[in-house]
């Protein structure tokens, strides 16, 4: 009885070491190694896409782990597909908006129709082409690389991005900008801006999303979490932030909500870790 406990007590221990505060709901596809964002539309599925070098894909992946749908994203092509997002009506919005070295001049956001209720193995995009006026060289001097971007969500007419800082030194801000949800190419205008914590493994924000009832933004880093609550209107910058240490270490790439309260997120395959669907309770 007793080396029984303990077995079970050391697994408990790994179990825990291995995921930190984060609930595994399910190993994703071999295809899905690179996964850069992740979106909840109904049931107990997830849709993905990947980042760079990757097809122009949209997947839809149960809790089971396994591919139940795959689109070929028309008009579409993926430079750097980096977070997914959707709006009231289901509208599925691709950030490409992965910008590394700051050279990028072909910022553009995807708008799909809800993947729920398209038929066929395809689907089409229309184009919000963006740029941040803010920036006058590509790239700017190591000091100003701001403009690389991971993590945007949906928000009563408008997309607001949050940039990924790339400075060097690094100091943990990051703008907001805001740009229209509809066709075009649109200047974003900067609304803000954040800041997380200073150490750039940790601190550097992968993906961001806003729940149901509008109330609670969360942005995620590897290993981190941050919330903000009590913002008035599009002004999250003045809103009250909360850094959550997740407990885990891995590549921590996207963040959805399934309800108010209940979040799924995902990571990268790197140096053996990751490639996985995860669950977490903001409660």
């Amino acid at each position: 009885m007793t080396r029984f406990l303990l077995t079970s007590l050391i697994a408990l221990f790994f179990n825990c070491a291995n995921h930190g505060q984060l609930i595994h709901v399910a190993e994703l596809p071999e295809k899905l190694n690179e996964n850069s964002g992740i979106l909840y539309l109904s049931g107990k599925t997830a849709w993905f896409i990947e980042d760079n070098g990757n097809s122009d894909n949209l997947y839809q992946v149960n809790f089971n782990g396994v591919s139940i749908k795959k689109f070929e994203v028309k008009n579409a092509k993926n430079h750097d597909w980096e977070d997914l997002t959707s709006d009231k009506n289901k509208n599925v919005y691709i950030g490409d908006f992965g910008n590394n070295t700051n050279d990028r001049k072909n910022l553009v956001i995807y708008k799909l129709p809800n993947p729920e209720v398209e038929p066929g193995n395809k689907i089409d995009a229309e184009r919000i082409a963006f740029n941040y006026p803010e920036q006058k060289d590509f790239p700017p001097k190591k000091g100003l690389l701001f403009y690389d971007s991971e993590a945007f969500f949906h928000f009563e007419g408008h997309l607001y991005v949050f940039t990924k800082n790339r400075a060097n030194p690094f100091n943990g801000e990051a703008f907001i900008y805001k740009i229209p949800d509809v066709k075009g190419t649109h200047e974003a205008q900067q609304i803000g801006t954040i800041k997380t914590c200073s150490d750039w493994n940790t601190c550097k924000i992968t993906s961001a999303a806003i729940s149901p009832d509008s109330k609670t933004i969360v942005l995620l880093g590897n290993g981190k979490l941050w919330t903000i609550t009590d913002f008035s209107g599009d002004a999250f910058h003045s809103g009250t932030m909360k850094e959550i240490d997740l407990g885990v270490r891995t590549q921590l790439e996207s963040v959805c909500f399934m309800n108010d309260s209940v979040l799924l997120l995902s990571d990268e395959v790197r140096a053996g870790t990751g490639g996985n669907l995860y669950s977490y309770s903001l409660n």
